[in-house]
């Protein structure tokens, strides 16, 4: 029974702690666009060529081939 002074208070202050961070969230704009990031997956981000390291043993690779 002694735990419940413990456990009770406790489980109020995590409880209104994540009301609060829900409501800043909510504040700063953090849930106002729900599509974009789930579509910024699919869009390929091509940085440029590979290391060379990589273009190395891709035209190795190739020849061991013919």
């Amino acid at each position: 029974m002694s735990v419940l002074f413990v456990l009770l208070p406790l489980g109020l202050v995590l409880g209104g702690g994540a009301l609060i961070a829900c409501l800043w969230a909510v504040g700063r704009g953090q849930f106002d666009d729900m599509e974009t990031p789930a579509l910024r997956a699919l869009f390929d981000d091509d940085g440029g060529a590979p290391p060379k390291a990589a273009r190395d043993e891709n035209a190795q690779n190739s020849r061991d081939v013919s």
